[in-house]
């Protein structure tokens, strides 16, 4: 077998070499200065530290609070992969037929995914206000007699910040689900449907495992930009309204290390966010692999 020339070699390393100095400078590094000061005291209003070893990973594990962030980022990366996912394909699917404004239709389904995280927060606000907002007002016109509160129940609060992630992140599953619908085997529900399968089974049986590997990368990139949400739980709860009733453990960093000025445990916090982002991304990629064989 002849070996390649020197030259493809040389325009690999030049081709690469780039992306990977970038990788190195602004994503292994800081990585990598967050890993080793977790193992330190390190607080932002005094430069000197101390190494600590372990002491901030054993402090987050006993903390009570703990547990309650790591609930509260499960329910919310659930709620936002599984309602973005289901939401998407299905206006996917109304939109994939010919209707109507179905271009201007899309457009703003999409609209949302270039607004600022902020901008959505402080919109959201307006609308689940308890003394004017537009759900309270729709509810008490439906007879709701117990109109939530959103603002001061964390289970409720939880729930107003997953809508208003699953609404400003719609678009981006949205156009992905009708650009896979442009590429599907149109003979297989042809065929389907000359066998007299249901709308049900064609669906189901034909028409989802096409979109597999869609469904597939959605659910990890989706999975990953939820559980790094910072933007609107800022914005619409800082937090709480009670205690940590919405903090999820990338608003913890950011309280940690910020507000709290304990770095090193901020960054102990997001080691371990690190940790379940890679093992999320390894169950996933696994799972495709699967599905591909």
């Amino acid at each position: 077998m002849r070996s390649r020339p020197w030259t493809d070699y040389a325009l690999f390393v030049v081709l690469v070499a780039p992306n990977l100095v970038l990788l190195g400078l602004f994503v292994f590094r800081p990585l990598g200065d967050t890993i080793l000061m977790s193992f330190t005291d390190r607080n932002l209003s005094d430069p000197a530290s101390d190494f600590v070893g372990l002491a901030n990973y054993r402090e987050w594990w006993g903390r009570g609070d703990s547990w309650q962030i790591v609930t509260n980022t499960a329910v919310f990366t659930l709620a936002a992969v599984v309602g973005s996912l289901a939401l998407g394909l299905a206006l996917a699917l109304l939109l994939h037929r010919k209707l109507f404004g179905r271009t201007a239709i899309r457009s703003v389904i999409f609209a949302p995914v270039v607004i600022s995280g902020a901008a959505v927060g402080v919109a959201f606000q307006f609308l689940f206000d308890p003394g004017f907002g537009l759900v309270q007002d729709v509810l008490r016109r439906l007879g709701v007699t117990n109109v939530p509160d959103f603002y001061q129940n964390s289970h409720w609060a939880l729930f107003m910040v997953s809508v208003a992630y699953i609404w400003k992140n719609l678009g981006f599953t949205f156009v992905l689900y009708l650009a896979a619908l442009q590429g599907i085997r149109r003979e297989l529900i042809e065929a389907a449907a000359t066998d007299g399968a249901s709308h049900r089974v064609t669906v189901t049986r034909v028409l989802l495992p096409q979109l597999r590997p869609t469904t597939v990368f959605l659910s990890i990139t989706v999975t990953l930009n939820s559980l790094q949400a910072f933007d609107l739980i800022n914005v619409m709860t800082r937090g709480g309204p009670v205690g940590t009733g919405t903090t999820t453990l990338a608003y913890q960093v950011y309280l940690e290390s910020f507000r709290n000025s304990r770095a090193g445990y901020g960054a102990a916090v997001a080691t371990v966010l690190f940790v379940v982002l890679l093992i999320v991304t390894l169950v996933q990629i696994r799972a495709m692999d699967r599905g591909e064989r």
